[in-house]
């Protein structure tokens, strides 16, 4: 068996998660040591098959291969009543259950929260739905999409750019935020289980925790009861809040005091004097910020991304250089941390780039220790020291 060291090593985790959200939960519990036995169907995950025929085989998808390291892939059929015992068995020495289905569906599998709890009465059970119990929406299926338009995310883009049409931010932002909602919970569950020996349910809505995270900034003026403005965070939504373009490239800028602000436009040709002879020239005051944001791009076209970049850190501006995803793969920054790495799976796959995991702990360092599996790829070597027999799987 790998080696793990990470803070929750010792720590057991039976995943029956699918796509995104789950998945990268317990990819991140595997970073931090924990053991995670993915349970699949015969048929595999559905991550492991998406859209495009770039994979080098049908079972591993390229996002597949983004969540799913650090864990051991065992198939067993659910719908049997060998298989069914088969995951029992694993229950029974496990520490952490993780699963992302409809409530309706797992308890028709015999997995539900009490079936779990008779099996493992410490256990911590964790899960995601789309919605809490109780609410107009319980019991319906969510997706990231969904979850992004429930919760207002798909209004942003329109207040941003002023095309009207809602849409997603593109990323899986809902799924990956409610995932590390999840590992938050089953974390603080697990040690509160340390403290008392007592287990419990743990179950992340992604509509309430999505709107939770999206709704930090933006509901503004709605903040205050009765409402103070409108909703929307104008500092986030400005269409000024945009890359500038340099000699050779882009950066982002953040100078919000004067003194900054003043130093990098002097950097860029455009004096003090310049400055308040543009401003004057203007009515208002929203044609003084226009006219700032003028002068923000005219100073970064007089100079290239690294020049600015070497300036900003002299001079004490924050500046950053803006990547294209092709550019982030050689960002010297992440090159010298050696962030990515090309890690071999076998023949077949050959090897994939792997991300090294986000959080640095000085005694219990998280850690790559295995390579996305398979599919049954540790079927029977799981089974074989539950004492099971192959067949039965």
């Amino acid at each position: 068996m790998a080696d793990r060291s990470g803070p929750l090593a010792g720590i057991r985790v039976i995943d029956i998660t699918q796509f995104v959200l789950g998945p990268y939960a317990t990819q991140i519990l595997g970073d931090l040591g924990a053991e995670v036995i993915k349970v699949e169907t015969p048929s595999g995950d559905r991550q492991r098959r998406e859209m495009g025929r770039i994979a080098p085989a049908e079972d591993v998808s390229a996002t597949f291969l983004q969540l799913n390291r650090n864990k051991r892939s065992v198939v067993l059929d659910l719908k049997s009543d060998a298989g069914r015992e088969h995951l029992r068995t694993l229950i029974r020495t496990a520490d952490v259950f993780v699963h992302n289905m409809r409530p309706e569906a797992v308890e028709r599998l015999g997995f539900g929260y009490r079936e779990v709890q008779a099996i493992r009465p410490d256990i911590v059970y964790g899960w995601a739905c789309g919605f809490g119990k109780g609410g107009a929406y319980a019991g319906r299926q969510a997706f990231d999409d969904l979850i992004q338009g429930a919760a207002g995310a798909t209004a942003l883009l329109p207040m941003y750019d002023g095309n009207p049409d809602p849409r997603p931010i593109p990323t899986y932002m809902a799924d990956k935020v409610c995932g590390l909602m999840l590992v938050i919970g089953v974390q603080s569950a697990l040690l509160h289980r340390e403290r008392t020996g007592e287990g419990q349910e743990v179950k992340v809505p992604m509509l309430e925790s999505f709107a939770g995270f999206l709704l930090v900034e933006h509901l503004h003026g709605h903040s205050y009861s009765p409402p103070r403005g409108k909703l929307g965070h104008p500092g986030a939504l400005t269409p000024f809040r945009k890359a500038l373009q340099t000699s050779d490239g882009y950066i982002m800028i953040l100078a919000q005091d004067v003194d900054a602000s003043d130093r990098y436009l002097a950097l860029g040709g455009i004096d003090a004097a310049e400055v308040q002879r543009r401003y004057a020239a203007e009515p208002d005051g929203r044609g003084r910020v226009a006219a700032y944001h003028r002068m923000l791009a005219e100073a970064a076209a007089t100079r290239t991304t690294t020049d600015w970049m070497d300036l900003g850190t002299k001079h004490s501006i924050p500046i950053m250089r803006v990547n294209s995803l092709e550019s982030v793969l050689e960002d010297p920054h992440l090159t010298d941390v050696s962030f990515f790495s090309a890690r071999p799976i076998d023949d077949e796959v050959g090897s994939y780039l792997a991300m090294a995991p986000g959080i640095e702990f000085s005694a219990t360092p998280m850690a790559i220790t295995r390579e996305p599996p398979r599919l049954g790829q540790h079927t029977e070597e799981v089974l074989h020291s539950l004492n099971s027999d192959r067949s039965l799987a």
